[in-house]
Formats: structure tokens, sequence, C-alpha cells
């Protein structure tokens, strides 16, 4: 059964009192002052224009992360990195590009490292960052290039050859053959302080190639992960790192962004712990773990915290997805850009009563300084459906929520004054879903790609929500965040109103705190 149809049903069946009543309630009483038009995100990383796609893994010079991501002028289209930095992973300051598009050259996604010992010999303290780039703009010739900065990040200089060649795609003959050759990309690398050399992972078309390095341009096969369930799609955008878990053991960690809406799953981060033995990776578990269960946070990569580097990691992903991705967006006319990136998050690893390691996360602490106003709204005993008394365009609403009998629980944010558009966030059965659906657009339609859905145990009769909303997006923390949802959508100017709602029996919305972000970041 479609849970946002559910509640899309009842609404329709609310008598004409009940409608009246919920418009009555709809009055605003705070509004955020925007400029007329514009639906370009608040407090989310945009490009100040163009095409905006993969974040690349930052890294820490002068007491500030530099961020750079692929950028094009073109939606889709071909282009390099650009530079952004931020202090505090909620404000960026964009610095323009610094791998700029050759003919036949475009610059693929990789990493960035700082090379404090100068095993590579351009200096102690280069940056040394190794992407993806297809020699001769041939797709089955993508290999690695190196790429060194003594300048701390801001300017970047190439080497002419590749340092990691693929030889697959000299010799692909087949189709399987040539599928995997075209698929050699995303280098990450790690400093192993235990081996004291390099690890690199690249992504393959249904595995992940390990290779080591003394020196950032000398590099060994060793060998690969091979995942058994090829369902799961091909291997983009590795993460590889170690960390700290809150009880004290240390872990390596093997993400990637992958495709497995074949088989039901996420199209988002998947990751494994485990160990690096110098020559592979061994998971803990061979069925992954997900960072996110919404439509949008792809090609998320993560860094260590200054303040804790070695128990806190930061994150970012592209609000995208392949499957609707090279189209245009309500941002491209209003703005003169596509595509933002999520709210950074602190990740941290904590043992689960299972034995398990899993990776939680949060907003970054640093977000709730931006909020410009804070907004505490009485608890709320709701059988039906309540409007609050509130408006905005950005903000965070955390709630708890705690019924009995009722069956389909939870919050719609981005809702018009008529209540026909917004985006639903609650619990049905063993479902925590986000529906977009009722916030669709004709001519930038998200069809059929509307409802994520995250697991949820169906006997809870409580739940813990952050959910962050901004003009074009939504991300729902879950309890002490084992769980989050990230979904683009494509709200309206006026789509400022939130309501609650509960379907077959009462349930009771509490400890209701909206924190607005009422000017740009």
């Amino acid at each position: 059964m479609d849970r946002s149809i559910s509640r899309r049903r009842v609404l329709q069946g609310a008598g004409a009192g009940a409608l009246a009543l919920l418009l009555s309630e709809a009055a605003p009483t705070h509004a955020r002052a925007a400029t007329p038009g514009s639906l370009r995100a608040v407090y989310h990383m945009t490009p100040p224009s163009g095409w905006l796609c993969d974040p690349q893994r930052p890294v820490t010079t002068g007491g500030a992360y530099q961020l750079y991501y692929l950028h094009s002028d073109q939606n889709n289209g071909p282009g390099g990195w650009d530079h952004a930095t931020t202090g505090d992973g909620v404000a960026f300051t964009h610095h323009g590009t610094v791998m700029p598009l050759r003919p036949d050259f475009p610059v693929w996604s990789g990493s960035a490292v700082v090379d404090t010992a100068d095993t590579a010999g351009f200096g102690a303290g280069t940056v040394v960052a190794l992407a993806t780039q297809p020699t001769d703009g041939i797709r089955r010739y993508q290999e690695q290039y190196l790429y060194y900065s003594t300048d701390g990040g801001y300017s970047f200089t190439a080497l002419p050859d590749p340092v990691i060649v693929n030889t697959d795609g000299r010799t692909a003959v087949t189709p399987a053959e040539i599928d995997n050759a075209e698929w050699f990309r995303d280098p990450k690398i790690h400093w192993d302080a235990a081996r004291a050399e390099w690890v690199c992972v690249i992504g393959r078309a249904r595995y992940a190639a390990f290779y080591t390095s003394p020196n950032l341009r000398d590099w060994q096969l060793r060998r690969n992960f091979d995942y058994p369930n090829h369902d799961l799609g091909g291997v983009e955008c590795p993460d590889l790192f170690e960390m700290t878990a809150d009880d004290g053991t240390r872990h390596w960690v093997l993400g990637a962004s992958m495709d497995a809406y074949a088989v039901g799953l996420p199209m988002t981060y998947a990751y494994w712990t485990g160990t690096w033995d110098g020559e592979q990776f061994l998971a803990d578990d061979l069925t992954p773990q997900w960072l996110d269960w919404g439509w949008d946070w792809y090609a998320a990569v993560t860094w260590p915290s200054i303040a804790a580097p070695e128990t806190r990691r930061l994150a970012i992903a592209w609000m995208n997805n392949w499957k609707y991705a090279a189209r245009d967006v309500p941002t491209d006319a209003s703005d003169g850009y596509n595509g933002q990136n999520s709210v950074v998050r602190e990740l941290r690893l904590d043992r689960q009563p299972d034995g398990r390691y899993q990776i939680l996360s949060a907003p970054v602490p640093a977000l709730s300084g931006y909020a410009t106003s804070t907004t505490t709204l009485p608890d709320q005993s709701v059988d039906g459906s309540v409007v609050l008394p509130w408006n905005g365009r950005a903000y965070e609403l955390e709630l708890d929520i705690a019924w009995d009998a009722a069956t389909n629980v939870g919050v719609s944010v981005g809702r018009s004054a008529d209540g026909t558009r917004h985006t639903n966030i609650g619990k049905y059965g063993s479902d925590l879903y986000v529906d977009r659906a009722p916030s669709d657009l004709a001519g930038f339609s998200l069809t059929p790609y509307h409802r994520a859905a995250a697991p949820i145990d169906a006997t809870a009769r409580a739940v813990h929500l952050r959910i962050l909303v901004d003009t074009q997006s939504v991300e729902v923390f879950v309890g002490t965040g084992h769980t989050v949802l990230s979904q683009q959508v494509h709200f309206l100017e006026t789509d400022t109103g939130i309501s609650l709602y509960s379907d077959g029996g009462a349930a009771l919305f509490s400890g209701l705190t909206i924190r607005e972000f009422g000017q740009a970041i």
C-alpha cells in the first residue's frame, strides 16, 4: 500500500468544516523575507552559476577546508574542478576553477591529500590530487592523472602522463571487458600509517581495485574487493578511511556510491567496516550498510574533522540522482544554476548492541549558529491533521512523535496555502518515509522517483525527527542519526507551511522547535 496515497486520500476525504478549520489555522505569524522569484538554497552550498556535480574530498590547509567539485557551464556537460573553502562546513567562499577543461580532456572525480612528508618530491605540505581523465577523450581509456599544488590548493599543475594506467582499456575486446574498462574511475587516496605508504581505491564495474604507492607517482595493483551481490551496482566515488569508534577500537571503512535500485535498496552511499592488511580490504560483513536512504545523496565524500580527526569525520554529498540528473530544474531559470550539495554532516562510529559498528550522522554543529530565529510551539495532540501557525522557506524542524493506535503519523512540509502541495515525512508500518509526490512540478517532474523509505521497527510507537528544509531540498535525521533520508524537492516560493498528521488514532507531537535561516549563508 502506498502510504503517501493513503495520506492524500485522508485529506481528500475531509469534510468542508474540517478543511475550513485547516485553512483558518494556516495564516502565518512569521515569514521569511526573500528575493522575489529566487529559488536558490539558503543554507546549502550551490555553485555561483552553471552545473554542480560530485564534491571532491576536502583537504585542510591554512585552517580551512578546501572543497573541490565538478563544474560545467552546461547541464551535465564536460568541465573540471571548481574550488570553494569553508571554515565551519556551513559558509562557503568560491574561488573559481582550479582544474580546467581542456579539449577532449575533462577532469572527473578523484581526491586530494596533503603530502606532509614530501613523498612525491614536490615539497613538504604540497596538495597532491589524483583525478580520472579519459585519455584522448576515449571513454575506455579512463586513467588517473596527478595534479599538485604548492599554494595550499588554490592552483594546480598537471603531470602530462597518467600515473595509474588503464591497461584493461587497451586489451578489452568483449562487451563485458569493454564495460569494465569504461569503469575505472574516482581514485580515493589514504595514508596507511602502519605501513608508511599510500593506499588508493578505484571504482570498477563490479568491484573496488586497490593500489599502493610510496610516493603518489608509482602505483602497484594489490587485490580487489569483490562484493558478492553484484545487483548492488558498480562502484563510483569510493571512499576509504580509518576511524576510531566510541569504544576506542580502530576500524577501516570502505564506502561507495552505488545504484541498488533494482533490488529495492538505496542509490546512495553504501559502506563496509573492516580491516586493511596491506594487500586487501577484509569486510566484517559483506552486506553493506547505508548512510542515506533518500533519493539524493550521491558521490559522497568524508574527511577528518579539524577538531577531532580520529573520532569525528565530516561528510558532504551531491543532492542528485543519475536517474534524473541530466535535465533542467527550476533553479536554472530562477537563479542560473543546477545542483546543490547536502548539508555537511558530522559522522561518528558507534558499536551497536549486536556487535556491528555503524556510522551515525548529524548536521554539523556549526549550522545551528546560523539560525536567525527560534520558535517553540506548544505540544499538539493530533487526530487527523493540524496546520501549524508558522511559515518559512528555510529552517530546521525538530520534534518528537508518540502514538498508540495510529497507523500513519508524520509531518507535511512545504505546504501550500490550499494544502494541495506538500512533502510528507512519516512513519507507516516498517517504513520511515519521505514522499515528495504532492510537491511535484509539471515540466520538472521526478516521477516515478517520489517516495523514499528507510526501515524502522514496525512496533515502534515513538520517533525523534530533525527535518532540514531548504528552498529545494529536505533532509531527515531520525533518532540519534542511525537513519537519514535526503531528497531534492521542487518547492514553489509560496510553499511555506507546515502541518502535522495522524491517521487511525491520535498522536502527540512534542518538543516542536523551528530554527529559521532567514538570510542566505
